[in-house]
């Protein structure tokens, strides 16, 4: 007995090839990317600061609001935005917002209070530090990889809160700056997670904010190491190119946005390296400004990522190496830091050697290669 699902009769050697062929090319459209909203860039409400109004862009039409937020806002999870809703603090054209609420695209949006959870207020840990200088104003320390600076993302408050270097510098020293607040107290500039090298951190408000003048003014010399995948052509190489956030992959940062900040890095090499495991550039990076993932970001640039940076286009594994000698953390150090002190006006200079994984790593690939000058 025929299946009720089958064609009828003298219909069954039909198929959908004339429909596929005539399809064939035809791509159905990609959603819109979500542009990030910059909360620099948002209107405030001057008879409430604490409201930021917007317009929700064309491409959350058919999206969710608490996914076009999660989205559109960086560093902002989807759970912290269903809180928000749930508080009655995000309206839609006046309205109060509802979680599971359909946008078209054009509402005007209201956030009151802060998009983000309140801030922690760090807590001392005794946590080793590598202190290569310490005076009354101001301490530079060698940061290990794998260490943030302060609290970040986290399953909970005190994952967040916990194995930063912000919790081992209220442990070790009696009194930091708080120029930047109760969760970043000393802290002048950061270095990523799984970069390591020098670090400086303010004692005091003073010279906190001279300091923050001094880095503004391109008046602190920032050096770092690190080794790029393939050989770069030029000795020299300048990338001047501005670096803003990407808007599909939050996560990133990204040079082909015509809004991006001005950031530049000067490439300078110090080996070429053609090894059983490809070819390999070890170069020295100085660093004008300090923009996030800067220098991981104009080495993709140049067609050259970070070794061991998978964000950025490093393989996650170099071919051929043995497992256990594979790197699992990006090899970018900040091998140099100088300033003239803000408040002695003496000269600091101080340097970081290679970690001893980044070592390691680089004699295992060394085996049987050859430098090329």
């Amino acid at each position: 007995m025929p299946s009720k699902n089958m064609l009828p009769k003298g219909q069954r050697r039909r198929t959908v090839r004339p429909e596929y062929v005539a399809t064939r090319g035809i791509e159905e459209a990609a959603p819109l990317p979500v542009p990030v909203i910059e909360f620099d860039e948002v209107e405030e409400d001057t008879d409430a600061a604490s409201i930021r109004t917007f317009t929700a862009d064309p491409a959350a039409a058919n999206l969710r609001l608490d996914q076009y937020l999660a989205q559109a806002i960086p560093d902002i999870s989807r759970a912290r935005v269903q809180l928000l809703i749930e508080a009655g603090q995000v309206r839609v054209d006046g309205n109060p917002a509802k979680t599971k609420q359909k946008l078209h695209g054009g509402e005007s949006i209201e956030i009151e209070g802060s998009p983000q959870p309140e801030p922690l207020h760090a807590i001392p840990e005794d946590i080793p530090l590598d202190i290569l200088h310490e005076d009354k104003y101001l301490a530079v320390i060698n940061k290990p990889a794998g260490m943030m600076v302060h609290a970040g993302a986290g399953s909970t408050d005190d994952v967040r809160n916990r194995g930063t270097l912000v919790n081992a510098l209220l442990f070790h020293f009696a009194k930091l700056s708080d120029v930047g607040g109760d969760l970043r107290p000393g802290i002048v500039h950061r270095l990523d997670k799984l970069t390591s090298g020098l670090i400086l951190v303010a004692k005091d408000d003073s010279t906190h904010r001279k300091l923050g003048e001094m880095f503004s003014r391109r008046q602190v010399t920032k050096t770092y190491i690190a080794l790029l995948h393939g050989h770069i052509k030029k000795d020299d190489t300048t990338v001047n190119l501005p670096i803003a956030r990407d808007i599909i992959r939050r996560t990133r940062m990204t040079t082909r946005r015509a809004d991006g900040r001005t950031a530049v890095s000067h490439f300078h090499v110090l080996e070429r390296l053609t090894t059983p495991y490809g070819p390999f550039t070890f170069v020295e990076v100085r660093i004008e400004t300090g923009r996030t993932h800067q220098i991981r970001v104009h080495a993709q640039s140049l067609g050259h990522p970070v070794v061991g940076d998978t964000l950025y286009g490093a393989p996650h594994a170099i071919p051929g190496l043995p497992s256990e000698k594979n790197l699992t953390r990006n090899f970018l150090h900040a091998a140099h830091l100088s300033f003239t002190h803000p408040q002695t006006n003496k000269p600091v200079d101080l340097d970081a050697p290679l970690p001893t994984e980044l070592e390691t790593f680089l004699q295992a690939i060394r085996t049987n290669s050859s430098t090329i000058e």
